[in-house]
């Protein structure tokens, strides 16, 4: 099947959607911008345009930020006011040459806050949220760089990976002025959203937050992007900070060696057509994420099957499914989305579901976002910053009510506490808004607490989908695959021309084959084995100038988006490379008690939540002891504090003299 068309995107530039570009569109526009826009981020740019904080008591706000609601719990009577106000104050800027937006002091800022938040933001969030919101340039720009720009450029660095993560090293390496090669086994930018192609892909993230902060936000056409719209935004940003020329494309990692003598990683890559080559960097960064290695189950004659048979993750450009009968193996996040994209191309689908997936209301996962909306991000002062304040605010660090264990709660394992409970029974009414079939319904509602795994964003197509006389939903195992089908454990034989492989990652072996040896030749993957431990998901003892991107303990299941653990991550890693070069030093590592009692504590606060529930018996973060060592369970706002910048304290700094 040929790769969806690339929606046209407007071409990044240097407007940030900050400011707002100055605009002197009729009315008519303003009003359709209006009528489409988020009436609390457009309380807010109002207050920016005006300068009058005291529409915020003449005004009605949000009574409530609800996720996957940008209109924040507000009757349509309240909107109609915000938007009737808007409407005047924005012809009124328009009018007076759209001045530089006002920004409010640090008491006007928490009056803001707590209007548009519904009083949910406390004082401790202020410099976290400012930070996000661009009043304050304490994300872009971190600590100042105490080293010299000649000891930055006497210091080598090579990324693994060139997904949005090692884009974004790249990004921040050379505003930094520190030489970097990148090496990407693929053919191109893009990471995971290059790999995974397959019909319907998307984002689980609303798009104003899976964005890099420092790129606008009024680059999307759909309010949750899908694949194609997502790799052109990364291939337009690696164009737009010229970082092409910095990738070694088609060329692999095989192995990375610490050489303590130099104080140097010896770098093995090898081409495409097997050459080889070795690259020597001061420091290593991994950026190869958690979903780089594609599982396939060990099932009886695999391998026989004579039609074409690939994973989500290997999609097949060249098969057509015009006509065909294909067994999609795996109803989780990837099935979820392809199923209901290729229902209408094949002649029908056997859809095989272990365990089925919670499904969380979200009327605007599939909606594109209108000219006139998109318009409204691009120049009304501060709106789009607020807008993505909006869409992340209620989903990071708002559920821990939701996942936390209740040790006195009994629910016979459907529920964790009372609100996971209040939860479940949401999800469950919402799944009957789309199905009246008791049968249907019985085999897609779990049998564990809602979000014990991911989550999957509905608006009712995947019910829709699995009602169709050309679709089936099989619920009992696979006993055997053969050289023209599936058998079932109850014997039945269902033929298929075309299988694809729905069935996830193996997270708990990202570095996959990556041979990486540290000091005394201990190898990283030995060291791990199915148990991934790093320092803040970042550095790991025994590795010198060794970093992670999207490492052990950062998958943020409470709602974080990843670019934004990234743009942390990569802080931090800035952070120690500079500790390491202004303090005269060769390599910096964690201590191992340090990374250890990190590790611990983690580990620890991840087993009074949802995702250790005894009732989530199998699930993809588990490991084979039954622990979540891919998996962060604190605060994304604690993350944010903790990695602004290392603490030396944490660290062996060592010169070469003390090398081993």
């Amino acid at each position: 099947m040929a790769e969806p068309a690339v929606k046209t995107a407007p071409a990044l530039d240097d407007n940030n959607a900050l400011l707002g570009v100055p605009f002197d569109d009729p009315d008519e526009v303003i009003r359709a911008a209006v009528a489409e826009a988020s009436v609390p981020a457009l309380l807010m740019s109002m207050v920016h345009m005006t300068g009058d904080l005291d529409l915020l008591d003449e005004l009605p706000g949000p009574a409530a930020l609800i996720a996957m609601d940008l209109q924040g719990a507000m009757s349509e009577p309240d909107k109609q006011l915000v938007r009737d106000r808007a409407f005047e104050v924005i012809r009124d800027y328009r009018d007076r040459g759209c001045p530089p937006p006002f920004v409010p002091n640090t008491e006007q800022f928490k009056r803001m806050l707590d209007v548009v938040s519904a009083g949910t933001v406390t004082d401790e969030h202020l410099d976290y949220i400012a930070a996000d919101l661009r009043l304050s340039d304490a994300d872009q720009c971190g600590p100042p760089l105490a080293s010299t720009p000649g000891q930055r450029r006497a210091f080598p660095v090579v990324v693994i990976g060139c997904g949005e993560a090692g884009l974004l090293a790249g990004i921040k390496l050379k505003e930094a002025g520190l030489p970097f090669t990148i090496v990407e086994k693929q053919s191109g930018v893009g990471g995971t959203w290059l790999a995974n192609r397959y019909p319907g892909c998307r984002v689980d993230i609303a798009s104003q937050y899976y964005t890099y902060s420092f790129e606008p936000t009024d680059y999307w056409r759909h309010y949750y992007a899908e694949q194609p719209e997502i790799l052109q935004y990364l291939r337009d940003v690696a164009a737009k900070y010229d970082i092409v020329p910095h990738v070694r494309f088609d060329t692999e990692v095989t192995a990375a060696t610490w050489d303590a003598a130099t104080a140097t990683w010896r770098v093995a890559v090898r081409g495409a057509d097997g050459t080889t080559d070795e690259l020597t960097a001061r420091a290593l960064i991994c950026a190869v994420g958690q979903f780089g290695n594609p599982v396939i189950p060990d099932i009886k004659g695999a391998n026989r099957f004579r039609g074409p048979a690939f994973h989500t993750a290997d999609w097949r450009d060249d098969v057509d499914l015009g006509g065909k009968r294909v067994a999609v193996i795996g109803a989780g996040a990837s099935g979820f989305q392809l199923v209901p994209a290729i229902a209408d191309l094949t002649e029908h689908v056997d859809v095989y579901q272990r365990t089925p997936q919670w499904m969380a209301p979200n009327p605007m996962y599939h909606e594109t976002v209108p000219d006139a909306a998109r318009w409204a991000m691009r120049h009304l002062p501060y709106y789009a910053r607020w807008l993505r304040f909006v869409s992340w605010w209620p989903i990071a660090d708002a559920l821990d009510e939701q996942v936390r264990i209740d040790p006195d709660w009994d629910n016979g394992g459907l529920s964790c506490n009372a609100a996971n409970h209040a939860i479940r029974e949401i999800f469950i009414a919402w799944m009957r808004n789309f199905c009246s079939d008791e049968d249907l319904l019985e085999k897609v509602t779990p049998k564990y607490p809602p979000m014990g795994k991911r989550t999957l964003q509905d608006n009712g197509t995947w019910l829709l989908t699995l009602q169709r006389d050309d679709v089936e939903l099989i619920t009992d195992g696979i006993a055997e695959i053969t050289p023209d089908g599936v058998v079932t454990v109850d014997g039945v034989h269902r033929p298929a021309d075309v299988l694809i492989w729905a069935t996830g990652f193996d997270v708990n072996h990202q570095l996959g084959p990556l041979n990486i040896r540290g000091i005394d030749g201990v190898e990283l993957n030995s060291a791990w084995d199915d148990s991934p431990y790093a320092y803040l998901g970042i550095t790991v003892p025994e590795f010198p100038n060794f970093f992670c991107m999207f490492g052990p303990g950062t998958n943020a299941v409470n709602g974080a988006s990843i670019i934004y653990n990234s743009e942390c991550q990569m802080r931090y890693i800035l952070g120690c490379i500079d500790m390491v070069l202004a303090g005269g030093h060769d390599y910096a590592m964690p201590r191992h008690e340090v990374c250890e009692e990190y590790h611990r504590r983690n580990q620890e606060w991840l087993r009074h939540m949802v995702y250790s529930h005894p009732a989530v018996s199998s699930s993809y973060y588990r490991n084979s002891k039954g622990e979540l060592p891919t998996l962060y369970g604190f605060r994304i706002f604690d993350y944010w504090r903790w990695t602004r910048h290392p603490n030396p304290d944490d660290y062996e700094l060592r010169t070469r003299s003390t090398l081993r």
